[in-house]
This record gives structure tokens, C-alpha cells and sequence, in this order.
């Protein structure tokens, strides 16, 4: 037990950023008994625990409870300043959301029976990603129509997808997978829905694509080239703009972008990629827009109006509650809201509004 306390509180305190220092001077022990704690050498007493279950903003009971999961190697995408201990932050973050995701579907006993249908594809090049998206699409017979919520689609296809905050902007999204098991992709809440949109089709590359020998440069551009071929097939490229095009009007591009809920570079992109457009004239676009910042906003605006948000792990725990499977108190920690919060939710022992009773 004392080496579960002292994994947890180590995780808690890595997980907020904070030094052991911090930790001590916020719960008014020594420096030398905070290192104590996450060696499981000492057990703090009832009124330090609640103290730090309050700094770290954690139920009680989660300093009790055996990790079920252990993040091993994940591979993500970062900008220049996302520095080491923002990344472990991350990490931890991560691992305790995967784990109350995989305590409440045992609990809901939610089949994770995932099929890879790419596993055995041959990606040597470019056309071998075309080929492989093709393939995806026909084995999830979603057809070559515009994906109008991708999570949806991940979620329905045992992919569980993770939210996270990120203020600092740094953090686009990762792909990892637990126990050879659980396919996981992680995404940033709040960044624009078609880079969102374009970030989760990135990170199933990473989870579908048998490209992990391939040096690190090439997997991310192998992910790209699959993100565009799901979110806009090379033929309905060809149905949108035509075979060849010296002029585009950026109304085309616009709806477009509405319609598929990719955004206007990327799009201009395909368009040289596909040959619809000369290389030339889509150099001359990205260089455009670093001289006009109105070129630039309005290329840069969101369009699309579909929805990208996971409502899965709340609505398990919501059903676990329901069903009396956990506790209110447990939701609770696993929502990480108010007992009160809770409750004006319309969930009570007495008041959980009944459809079917068979």
C-alpha cells in the first residue's frame, strides 16, 4: 500500500509541474518527507493526505487505488518549445485519463475487440498510403463521402479518443497503444476543428500504418499524406476542381473546406499534389500569404460546422451511475466534478429518470 501512495503522489505532483519543495512548503512538511512519501518509506497522516488531495485536485481515494496502466513508448507531435517537463506533465495527464477510461469500460464491460485492417498493408511509398486510406474506408463503409465527425468514427471502431486542455498551444496530438490492446489518440481540445480534424487522421496513421521501421521524417510525412487522402480522396479532388486549373477562385476553396472540413492550405496542397495545380503556383500561394495578412485570416478561418468532441467516457460513467455499477462518489472522481455538480446533472439514487424498466 505504502508503494501505491508513494506512486501516486510522485505521479500527481510530475503531473501539476510541481518540485517536491513546492509540494512540501503548500502541505507544511520538509522536502525530506515528500521524497519519503513517494519512496512508500512513510505514510502521510489523514490531514496531509486531504491537504494534497486538495493541491493535486484529486479524490482521496485515488491515492488508494493499483494503477491499471502503464503508457510506454508514444509517439506525438511537437513544436520547439514544448520542453521535458511539459511533456512529462503531459504524460501523466495522459496515463490518468487512460485509466479511469479503462476502469469504467471493465466496469461497463465494454467489448475493445479492434481490427486493424492495414496491418498487413505494403507502404513503400505515397500511392501504397492512397491505396491503404482506400482500404480503411471500404473496410469502416464510410464510402468516399465527406467523415462528418471523425471521433465518432474512431470511437466506433474501438480507437478511444482522449481530450485534453492545453494553454500553452503546444500540443497537437499523440497516438499510443496499451498492452498490444487498447489503440489510444489523444488530441488538444481547443485548436481550430480542421486542424483538429486533420490531427486525429495524422495520429490513426501512426496507429494503422505499418511504417514504425521507417525513420521518424518519413512517418510524419507517410501521416500527412494519409490525414488528406481520408479527410479528401485524390478523386474527389478531381470531382471538386477538375483534372487541370491555372485559376482557382478562394470561394471554391472556401466551400470546399465546408464541405470536407479541411482547411485551405491543405487543400492547396492536394491541388499541387495531385497535379491540378503547377508546383509553381502553389508556392506562389504559400508565399502570398506570408505578405498579405488578409490572404491570410481569412485562409486561416474555421468553416466546417460539424462537431469533434468525445462524449464517450462520460456517457459510461453516466451509465455505470445509473445502472449502480459505482457509486455517486465515484463518478464523481471519475468526472472530476462535484458530488453537488453531480446531482444538478439530475443523477441521485432517488432521481435518475427511468426510459425502460424491464
Amino acid at each position: 500500500m505504502e508503494s501505491i501512495i508513494g506512486q501516486r503522489i510522485h505521479n500527481s505532483r510530475v503531473h501539476k509541474g510541481l518540485s517536491m519543495q513546492e509540494v512540501a512548503n503548500s502541505i507544511g512538511v520538509s522536502k525530506q518527507m515528500i521524497n519519503k512519501y513517494e519512496q512508500g518509506k512513510s505514510i502521510p497522516t489523514s490531514d496531509k493526505l486531504i491537504a494534497l488531495s486538495k493541491l493535486f485536485q484529486q479524490k482521496v481515494d485515488y491515492f488508494f487505488r493499483k494503477p491499471e496502466v502503464t503508457i510506454g513508448e508514444i509517439s506525438f507531435r511537437k513544436k520547439s518549445k514544448f520542453g521535458a517537463k511539459k511533456i512529462s506533465a503531459l504524460k501523466e495527464e495522459i496515463r490518468i485519463r487512460i485509466e479511469n477510461y479503462l476502469y469504467i469500460e471493465n466496469i461497463c464491460e465494454v467489448s475493445n475487440d479492434f481490427v486493424n485492417p492495414l496491418a498487413n498493408s505494403i507502404v513503400a511509398n505515397e500511392i501504397d498510403i492512397k491505396t491503404a486510406a482506400t482500404t480503411l474506408r471500404a473496410f469502416w463503409n464510410i464510402g468516399l463521402d465527406a467523415i462528418h465527425n471523425i471521433i465518432d468514427l474512431l470511437e466506433d471502431n474501438h480507437i478511444k479518443v482522449i481530450e485534453i486542455e492545453d494553454e500553452s498551444g503546444s500540443f497537437d496530438g499523440l497516438a499510443t497503444v496499451i498492452d498490444d490492446k487498447y489503440r489510444i489518440i489523444v488530441i488538444s481540445k481547443g485548436m481550430p476543428i480542421e486542424r483538429k480534424r486533420f490531427t486525429l487522421m495524422h495520429e490513426l496513421g501512426h496507429l494503422l500504418l505499418p511504417i514504425g521501421h521507417l525513420d521518424l521524417k518519413l512517418q510524419e510525412r507517410f501521416c500527412n499524406v494519409f490525414a488528406s487522402e481520408m479527410l479528401l480522396s485524390e478523386a474527389n479532388v478531381f470531382n471538386e476542381f477538375g483534372k487541370q486549373r491555372s485559376r482557382i477562385a478562394l470561394e471554391e476553396l472556401k466551400n470546399v473546406q465546408e464541405k470536407y472540413g479541411i482547411s485551405i492550405s491543405a487543400i492547396v496542397y492536394k491541388l499541387g499534389e495531385t497535379g491540378i495545380m503547377t508546383q509553381v503556383r502553389v508556392k506562389r500561394f504559400y508565399q502570398q500569404l506570408n505578405f498579405d495578412a488578409e490572404l491570410k485570416r481569412v485562409t486561416e478561418q474555421s468553416r466546417y460546422d460539424g462537431l469533434e468532441h468525445s462524449n464517450r467516457y462520460e456517457n459510461l460513467v453516466y451509465r455505470a451511475v445509473s445502472e449502480e455499477l459505482i457509486s455517486m462518489s465515484k463518478a464523481s472522481s471519475l468526472l472530476q466534478i462535484s458530488l453537488d455538480s453531480l446531482k444538478n446533472k439530475g443523477f441521485s439514487l432517488n432521481n435518475i429518470f427511468i426510459i425502460f424498466a424491464l
